[in-house]
């Protein structure tokens, strides 16, 4: 079992920068890869960066690629998702999630979410 727990999310301007944090509880922290993934209402979630157990992998979906980054320290059970020239599309609810297997497509353990919202 992993308990995840998201915070960092906000209100920033267009063009601006959030560095989203998730800390992780439990289970053994890096048996795990994680993932980022994003919600808009009436939409299902959409992936956004995944990292390796040891951090030396990573992929990110092509909407934020150059933008967004996702990295973790493995000595604080913490990921993390720096985010750069933000856009009104990149509103959304943000969530961490953990799997045992990099790249799964489906994620057996998911944080509560923090919202971001992008807007002058």
């Amino acid at each position: 079992q992993v308990k995840l727990v998201e915070s960092g999310g906000g209100l920033v301007q267009p063009g601006g920068s959030l560095t989203l944090s998730c800390v992780a509880s439990g289970d053994t922290f890096s048996d795990y890869a994680m993932a980022w993934f994003r919600q808009v209402p009436g939409k299902r979630h959409e992936f956004v960066a995944a990292i390796s157990q040891g951090g030396e992998s990573t992929f990110y979906a092509d909407s934020v690629k150059g933008r967004l980054t996702i990295s973790r320290d493995n000595t604080r059970n913490m990921v993390y998702l720096h985010m750069s020239s933000l856009n009104p599309e990149d509103t959304a609810v943000y969530y961490c999630a953990a799997d045992r297997v990099y790249a799964s497509y489906e994620y057996d353990y998911w944080g509560q979410g923090t919202q971001v919202t992008v807007s002058a």
